[in-house]
């Protein structure tokens, strides 16, 4: 075995062509991200996993429907809306938006070790999800990340390996969290662009 961010899928490793992002392949990358709030174990955060879950399936579903119309995540938007269907791409953005607050909530506490993960994931609310919120859900997710785990706890999590070998160093686990997240906003502002260039996400 080995650390936790080892045994899953890196947005590194997530195919990318003048086609778009590779559907399959960003989607279990996705649910790698997912496990690091089961990692936490904590009901606080129980939410945020929900939420990307809910959007992981609508586009897994879409893609199973649909899959050589499918290939990337641009295609499978383009060919849903042209079918005059939004399920997948609404799924598909608010997965982006979910992953872009997961990813800034790590960013910002992985470039200072003396951030705890309640305010960054605070700081990462207010520039990501908050806008998109009513003021009932804002102050549930208020709630909820004032109740964070610490971040040495997220960090000793990363760190382990499950099966009882050598966790792996400081050093190891920030060159490889950086490369996940560097290749995670590659992939949030290709997407992004996409939809605000096609208006996808005009009414979503």
């Amino acid at each position: 075995m080995a650390p936790y961010l080892a045994t899953v899928r890196s947005f590194e490793d997530v195919s990318q062509t003048d086609a778009g992002v590779n559907t399959l392949e960003f989607l279990e990358a996705a649910r790698g991200l997912v496990g690091i709030f089961d990692l936490l174990n904590t009901m606080a955060l129980a939410l945020v996993p929900k939420d990307l879950n809910g959007n992981i399936t609508k586009v897994q579903y879409r893609y199973e429907a649909a899959p050589e119309k499918s290939t990337t995540l641009e295609e499978l938007v383009k060919n849903e809306m042209a079918e005059k269907k939004k399920e997948a791409t609404q799924g598909l953005l608010w997965l982006i938006r979910g992953l872009a607050f997961t990813h800034k909530a790590l960013e910002i506490t992985q470039n200072d070790a003396t951030v705890e993960l309640s305010t960054a994931f605070q700081n990462a609310y207010a520039g990501t999800l908050s806008k998109f919120h009513n003021f009932i859900v804002k102050n549930v997710f208020k709630a909820a990340m004032a109740a964070c785990p610490s971040r040495s706890v997220l960090y000793t999590k990363l760190k382990e390996d499950k099966a009882g070998g050598p966790a792996e160093t400081d050093e190891a686990l920030d060159a490889l969290l950086d490369s996940w997240l560097k290749a995670l906003d590659k992939i949030l502002v290709r997407i992004n662009t996409f939809y605000d260039t096609n208006g996808y996400d005009k009414g979503l």
